[in-house]
């Protein structure tokens, strides 16, 4: 018994080795150490812990530490992870979020149930409600004063271009009118508190808008979520008709570069400093007050190395008025902005976060919002 024992783990061991199998079929970690044996494909442990919550479809067991039977060793063989993406990822649209390990729970969870369990991506039928162009829903919204959620009405249309949400039922007037031109919709589960936590963020008067909302049910923020990319998706193939879906599918929703607490001081750097929560959005960096402020104090733009914005470790010599000792400096053209870190591992992070940007050349109409940024008052 124990000897089949072995022979089972060493051909299990061996199937690791063949093309898809090792890396997890789900999220794209490496090195998989555990196996759901009734779908035959190789996972992470983070998304077994999932699969356990779908015992009708999908059992698991650990490659090193479990007992294997021959028959189940055998099944893994006839599939393993290439085989089983074929068979379940046969029309996924190429808006839809496909989340890798680095990504929140909620998302990992309705990628992993939408192929097993719901099928969508082998029934185009079961795509409906993310892909329709349209959905309408209540979902619940933070308060931008009092910091209470309610529930608020909101629909999508990507006729009018549009996600709207109203304050009362019954409204006529929408209280907000997002354009999905520049709508973005980013999972923050631990900033809003709650697991299913979505924030979305728009641009009124070129400046960004934060509003929180989250639903109870998983399966339908995520759909909410990937109706907002299925709308990005179309208005941008509008927009760049000569443009390939590769090119187009990194612009549908961003993740923010960096987020957290600084210090910083004002334009003539004799004010104290005051503690901020930033957020680094693409070629932005936006303080707050509060990590769930709707709008930003300031934003500053971060151009490229070759339009002369530079990022320095430290402070200039005679900067006073700060409490946190790790530095930083951004020079642009027009002026030095000053900030602290509480650590010195915030400051690298923050750092290697705007080498990031500085790094990559500027776009043409990255150039209009320079421009803009320069002459506000």
């Amino acid at each position: 018994m124990a000897k089949e024992q072995e022979k089972n783990k060493v051909a299990l061991l061996e199937l690791l080795q063949r093309p898809g199998n090792g890396s997890c079929v789900d999220c794209g970690a490496s090195d998989p150490d555990w196996a759901s044996f009734t779908l035959g494909v190789f996972i992470c442990q983070n998304c077994s812990a999932i699969h356990r919550n779908i015992p009708q479809i999908s059992k698991v067991k650990s490659v090193q530490l479990d007992m294997w039977q021959k028959a189940e060793v055998e099944f893994m063989a006839s599939t393993g992870n290439n085989a089983a993406k074929a068979k379940y990822e046969q029309k996924v649209p190429p808006f839809y979020y496909r989340p890798t390990f680095a990504d929140s729970q909620i998302l990992r969870e309705q990628w992993i149930r939408a192929r097993y369990e719901r099928n969508e991506f082998v029934c185009v039928e079961k795509q409906e409600p993310y892909s329709a162009g349209y959905r309408e829903g209540f979902l619940w919204k933070r308060g931008r004063d009092n910091g209470q959620f309610l529930s608020r009405k909101f629909i999508l249309s990507e006729r009018e271009g549009a996600l709207k949400y109203f304050n009362k039922h019954d409204a006529r007037e929408p209280k907000a009118i997002m354009k999905i031109e520049t709508l973005n919709a980013t999972f923050q589960p631990s900033k809003i508190g709650n697991p299913n936590g979505l924030q979305i963020t728009y641009l009124k008067d070129n400046s960004t808008r934060n509003i929180f909302v989250y639903h109870e049910d998983g399966k339908e923020i995520t759909d909410w979520f990937n109706a907002i990319r299925a709308a990005r998706f179309h208005y941008l193939q509008v927009a760049f008709p000569g443009a390939n879906d590769a090119d187009l599918v990194p612009k549908l929703t961003r993740n923010y570069l960096k987020e957290g607490y600084m210090e910083k001081t004002g334009p003539k750097h004799t004010e104290g400093f005051k503690r901020r929560w930033f957020t680094m959005d693409d070629r932005r960096l936006m303080y707050f007050k509060d990590p769930l402020d709707a709008y930003a104090r300031g934003e500053v733009f971060i151009g490229s190395k070759e339009n002369n914005y530079t990022v320095l470790s430290g402070l200039p010599t005679s900067t006073q008025g700060y409490h946190w000792q790790y530095g930083i400096t951004i020079v642009t053209p027009e002026r030095k902005f000053l900030f602290t870190c509480e650590t010195e591992q915030d400051q690298l992070e923050w750092i290697a976060a705007f080498e990031k940007v500085l790094d990559r050349p500027m776009l043409p109409q990255e150039y209009a919002v320079e421009a803009h940024f320069k002459h506000k008052p």
